[in-house]
């Protein structure tokens, strides 16, 4: 069942490329269709996954280049399917955040739903080569998406986002090139790779090709200057999804693909791995502190809370590993909560996304529900208590103390200046000013007035979900790591938890 996800957006996203209504609304209603298609998937295969997530579960196996020992493989753990249900669950609301579009709308809704094609694809395909082939086609839709919808810079943006992305790509093949020479029976069949004992000469130079190639993608500092300008120039649910599922690709690549099938070059690098994780934190955070424009400072946010991810991935331990992945799923609801409030409820409305200029407008009394989502959804991404993004830091965190207690600590004053910035960016985007101010763009009722269009459903269902998720994480943690733990547990992840199973 699971595999439909995958072809259900493909179809539909090549039907309306192909076709082109000329209706926008038919070319909404089609896409919000297939993605409630696949949430709905995602929802019952993730309830059938309990309980069995210690082992892989094989979808579909069968020959397709077999000169070369490639497969049309599609499996799933619990990890997968937990990022399937998230990647579901941001396609729903990408749409239901984009009901506003009408140039070219059947070539936006169509390229989104490729792009979403290719992120399932990525997170259950169980081929190397295949898993490649996926995370590639992720990545030409997110150009176009950009390129043409986009805002600031975009063809600027976009251009580096594909640059660093194709970079990031030539490292992975160089990687899977390596491997694919010294293995005894030529196959990209990743269960075959994870049994093979690589010798630990050979592991310590591919694992930074095959880590880093990926990682580019997961915003790692210091390649991770893409993620804040690819961020700002795209549209609004090319935001979402960039910060929500695509930045998780780079993360799911480098567990599932580096560390789980090198285990040696994993231990090896995990102590640099955990410096420049603990880097990006705090210099993300510090920058988007001092930032002026809007969504930069959410931008900025994704790359340092991506680097909670990295930092539970090299503390090498089960809390730390299964509280990285909690975290790409958190992280994912909660930036894309962010970044659908700051696009399309406040710029759609005011055409800033200067600070200062926001802060003479009194959004919080002109667009309350707004304000009202945005004040949650950023307490949520500080990590108070009773959200998802709370569990999974502080996994992250007691997983980085065993692993090293200097990077803990030096991840926690990341912490303080996350607090710091987003309390800054709430008082400045929605708790100053006056709404007498008259400094609106076209969607206000009058020059003066200070009333802006109200919230539409569309996006406060879309908010409503995310909001929902986040609080059902953080309240019941169980409901994802009884799906993470057992995965993590299983024996394609033994030869990286060897010592911690035993």
């Amino acid at each position: 069942m699971l595999a439909w996800t995958i072809y259900i957006p493909l179809t539909a996203g090549l039907a309306l490329l192909l076709t082109r209504p000329r209706s926008a609304v038919l070319a909404r209603w089609v896409s919000l269709l297939a993605a409630l298609a696949t949430a709905g998937i995602a929802i019952v295969s993730m309830g059938n996954f309990y309980g069995s997530t210690a082992h892989l579960t094989t979808i579909v196996q069968v020959p397709w280049i077999p000169q070369l020992g490639i497969q049309y493989y599609l499996a799933a753990d619990g990890i997968s399917v937990t990022l399937v249900l998230l990647t579901s669950i941001a396609a729903f609301v990408g749409v239901l955040f984009s009901w506003n579009v009408e140039y070219r709308a059947s070539e936006f809704f169509a390229l989104f739903l490729i792009l979403i094609a290719g992120v399932f694809g990525v997170f259950l395909s169980f081929d190397v080569f295949l898993l490649f082939a996926f995370y590639e086609l992720a990545i030409i839709p997110k150009y176009f998406l950009v390129a043409i919808w986009g805002s600031t810079r975009r063809e600027y943006g976009a251009m580096k986002l594909v640059l660093y992305s194709f970079l990031g790509s030539a490292l992975v093949l160089v990687g899977m090139i390596a491997v694919y020479a010294v293995l005894p029976v030529p196959t990209f069949d990743m269960a075959v790779w994870a049994q093979t004992a690589f010798p630990r000469s050979f592991q310590l130079w591919v694992f930074p090709f095959i880590f880093v190639g990926f990682a580019v993608l997961a915003g790692m500092w210091p390649f991770h200057s893409w993620a804040p300008t690819g961020h700002v120039a795209a549209p609004t649910a090319a935001s979402m999804l960039l910060a929500g599922v695509v930045m998780k690709l780079g993360a799911y690549g480098a567990l599932r693909v580096g560390m789980a099938l090198f285990p040696e070059g994993a231990r090896y690098w995990a102590p640099w791995i955990g410096w420049l994780a603990v880097i990006g934190i705090v210099y993300g955070a510090l920058i988007a502190l001092v930032q002026k424009d809007f969504k930069f400072v959410i931008g900025y946010s994704s790359v340092s809370h991506m680097g909670f991810v990295l930092l539970g991935l090299a503390s090498l331990n089960l809390v730390g590993l299964s509280g990285a992945v909690l975290q790409m799923f958190s992280h994912g609801i909660i930036a894309g909560l962010l970044f659908g409030v700051v696009g399309r409820m406040v710029y759609d409305r005011t055409h800033t996304r200067d600070l200062e200029a926001l802060q003479g407008m009194g959004l919080a009394k002109t667009i309350p529900s707004a304000a009202a989502i945005f004040g949650v959804a950023i307490f949520a991404s500080m990590g108070i208590p009773g959200f998802s993004g709370f569990v999974a830091e502080m996994q992250v965190l007691v997983g980085a103390w065993h692993a090293s207690p200097t990077l803990a600590l030096l991840a926690g004053f990341g912490i303080l200046a996350g607090v710091a910035y987003s309390l800054r960016v709430l008082h400045k985007s929605f708790l100053g000013g006056s709404p007498s101010t008259p400094a609106w763009g076209k969607h206000d009722r009058g020059p003066g007035h200070g009333k802006a269009d109200p919230i539409s459903a569309p996006e406060g269902l879309g908010g409503l979900i995310l909001l929902t998720c986040t609080l059902i994480v953080g309240l019941y943690p169980a409901c994802l790591l009884d799906l993470i733990v057992p995965a993590l547990r299983s024996p394609f992840f033994e030869g990286l938890l060897r010592p911690l199973i035993k």
